[in-house]
């Protein structure tokens, strides 16, 4: 095949792996580093022993929970693979990584039940114009034929999939394939490259028909190979492997592979694939309009480690970075301190890194995941980066060891350097200090990483609602504060109004002193004194919605003061607030949840359990078989929404929501909450 202008013989090319959860992308890393003899023998998630997933959270759950990079030669050929978390929960992981790859490799089961997650994979690979491949794997426990697969797969790509190959049976076990476009078949091997056998006779009419209908795909987008199909002219071979490169590299189609991982079969017919037909950085770097620069390197992934220091993992698409280069970039320029390979998580020193290399910069302590960085001093145009997905779950932070008050905040920051979709919310009405996450396991992740890396031991606390309480019922009220303990006493003395005002509204303070009752210079103090009791109301909640107007008082000439002002205006309320029938009120969130058309009324259902109201729902934009629905819930309700949310939708739901209101709240609910409140607070 030729390559595309602007290609270097050695230019490496970066591909990601991504899929739904427990898809085997990890596995299918650790099978092609094997079958590149970049490691001796091929680990296994079981053993704890791959390349990938290094970490201890990721061990510890068996599941990724970081992207793990790594660097293979094929067939003479450079790559560097980006194995990306399948979980939701760590999802902007891969979508940074995405930005700058040449091409990525969907890989998944053969279920049907994981149409929803391959729907959101392939619909951001086809948004962002990602060439892509889908490796059905774990072919060993297929059962059921693969065009049935392909038939139940296809609604969650908008591109045709087109069949590469088709297994070979025995005795209900894939044991081979057949190459469709090389018209070859071939027997697997475990843990060794597949063998060519004759094609064997019971599969001649197969062949045939799904060779057909590959090139009848292909003809869609090339009237010529229409034209001899329609003339039953057999096309060339090469003319089959051109239109292959040509329309799976414009994202017309999107071709299939089958095998398995743990057993590494299928890999080498993978790489064959990925050699011959898989973009170059040029073709990328045009993709992200940067073809014109005469340096540039992404970063989509920051790192902080023990020895080595933070380190900003990115691909350069164009020109060269030598180490000790001085980089541009939003944050003005700094100079690169060492330029690592990465296996895993291990680093590696090496040398510059040219247009395709995927390196790990070292100190560029002010570049942040998501820089476009450039040796020109002038700058560069800055890619588009994944934006951070809203919060969706969060536990407040309790410390074992309060002498960890002062590392804590360092550790954060590093925490959310390293995954920009974790957040951290100081609450003034609760005084807790809350990490934001993707979902429960996604913090709990975070909280273990915050002990193992930054020895800092916390425990995780439910977050608190933040409750308002305002009045229901207007008086009108004297507060006098007298005090003589020698040389000048305090006096202020003041009557007030209070009132309720509409919901919303805030709080109003406003005067109608007539003939000089109260100083005009002792009012401002009056309404501080008023504002200070307002943060905790007689039910211990903040107070919201009232209006205070000052209508009389009395001073004295040398005892009156500012302070004695401000305390007169305090005990005025603490005297009348109780009389004013507080009311306690619950904050209501407005909340967008998208989920799979088929767990729509359970949601709904899940609603009206939560207590909330259900506005409407309707099929969600640019997504068929999804719905959207809009809600109002209680903030009390939403603690565990995300879990249930996921657990309805095998994992691929989720929300967004924003404060909507105050809501009364009276009754049972309302004792409940009081009651818990009074315990906390002895």
């Amino acid at each position: 095949m030729g390559q595309p202008a602007g290609h270097t013989a050695r230019s490496a090319r970066c591909i990601a792996l991504v899929g739904p959860y427990l898809s085997g992308k990890t596995s299918l890393l650790e099978a092609i580093l094997a079958r590149c003899e970049v490691i001796s023998r091929q680990g296994s998630i079981a053993n704890r022993s791959t390349v990938g997933d290094a970490s201890p959270e990721a061990r510890e759950h068996g599941m990724s929970v970081a992207l793990n990079v790594a660097d293979a030669t094929f067939l003479g050929d450079p790559f560097t693979f980006v194995d990306c978390p399948g979980s939701i929960e760590f999802q902007l992981e891969g979508a940074h990584a995405l930005t700058a790859c040449d091409a990525a490799i969907v890989v998944s089961e053969p279920d049907e039940k994981r149409v929803p997650a391959l729907q959101m994979i392939f619909k951001q690979l086809e948004d962002r114009g990602i060439p892509h491949y889908l490796f059905l794997n774990k072919i060993d426990t297929f059962d059921t034929r693969v065009r049935d697969i392909l038939a139940q797969l296809q609604p969650a790509s908008a591109r045709p999939l087109v069949l590469r190959q088709i297994p070979i049976w025995e005795n209900g076990i894939a044991t081979g394939y057949v190459d469709l476009a090389q018209e070859k078949a071939y027997v697997y091997r475990e843990h060794a490259p597949s063998e060519e056998i004759a094609l064997p006779a019971s599969l001649a009419e197969r062949e045939k028909e799904a060779r057909f209908q590959m090139l009848e795909k292909l003809a869609d987008y090339d009237d010529e190979l229409m034209e001899q199909l329609l003339s039953d002219i057999p096309p060339p071979r090469d003319k089959i492997f051109d239109d292959l490169t040509k329309e799976s590299q414009q994202g017309l189609i999107c071709p299939v592979f089958l095998g398995s991982a743990e057993k590494g079969n299928g890999i080498m017919r993978l790489m064959k694939a990925l050699r011959h037909e898989a973009p170059f950085v040029s073709t990328t770097a045009k993709r992200l309009k940067l073809e014109n620069a005469k340096s540039s390197v992404y970063v989509f992934k920051t790192m902080h480690t023990a020895h080595g220091g933070k380190l900003s993992l990115g691909r350069v698409l164009t020109g060269e970075i030598p180490d000790g280069a001085t980089l541009a970039g939003p944050s003005g320029e700094e100079r690169v301190s060492g330029i690592f390979s990465m296996m895993g998580e291990e680093p590696k020193k090496r040398g510059a890194a040219k247009a395709g290399d995927t390196v790990a910069l070292g100190r560029l302590e002010h570049v942040h995941t998501g820089d476009t960085l450039t040796t020109e001093k002038s700058g560069v145009v800055q890619i588009a980066a994944p934006k951070s997905p809203q919060p969706v779950f969060g536990s407040a932070i309790v410390l074992k060891n309060r002498n960890d008050e002062v590392k804590l905040s360092a550790a954060i920051t590093k925490l959310i350097e390293e995954d920009p979709s974790l957040s951290i919310d100081h609450n003034k009405d609760t005084h807790q200090m809350v990490l934001l996450g993707q979902g429960e396991m996604h913090l709990r992740v975070a909280f273990e990483r915050l002990t193992r890396k930054y020895a800092i031991a916390a425990d995780r606390q439910k977050r608190q609602v933040p409750y308002k309480e305002t009045i229901k019922a207007a008086i009108e009220v004297r507060g006098r504060h007298k005090k003589q303990s020698g040389g000048h006493g305090q006096f202020g003395d003041v009557v007030v109004e209070i009132r309720p005002l509409p919901r919303g509204a805030g709080f109003l303070f406003n005067e109608k002193i007539t003939g000089g009752a109260v100083p005009k210079q002792f009012i401002p103090s009056v309404e501080i004194g008023v504002s200070d009791y307002l943060a905790r109301g007689p039910l211990g909640f903040p107070v919201v919605d009232v209006g205070v107007t000052l209508k009389d008082g009395s001073y004295h000439t040398v005892d009156s003061s500012d302070m004695a002002f401000r305390q007169a205006g305090r005990i005025a309320m603490q005297e009348g607030m109780p009389k004013c029938a507080p009311v306690l009120l619950e904050p209501v969130m407005a909340v967008d949840i998208v989920v799979p058309s088929d767990a729509t009324s359970h949601i709904n259902g899940m609603i009206s359990q939560r207590r909330g109201r259900i506005l409407g729902f309707d099929a969600r934009e640019g997504w068929p078989g999804w719905d959207r629905v809009e809600a109002q819930l209680p903030a009390s309700e939403m603690e565990d929404l995300i879990i249930e949310i996921r657990s309805a939708t095998s994992g691929v739901g989720s929300y967004t929501a924003q404060f909507d209101h105050l809501s009364e709240l009276t009754g049972r609910l309302a004792d409940q909450v009081l009651s818990a409140h009074k315990q906390a607070a002895a």
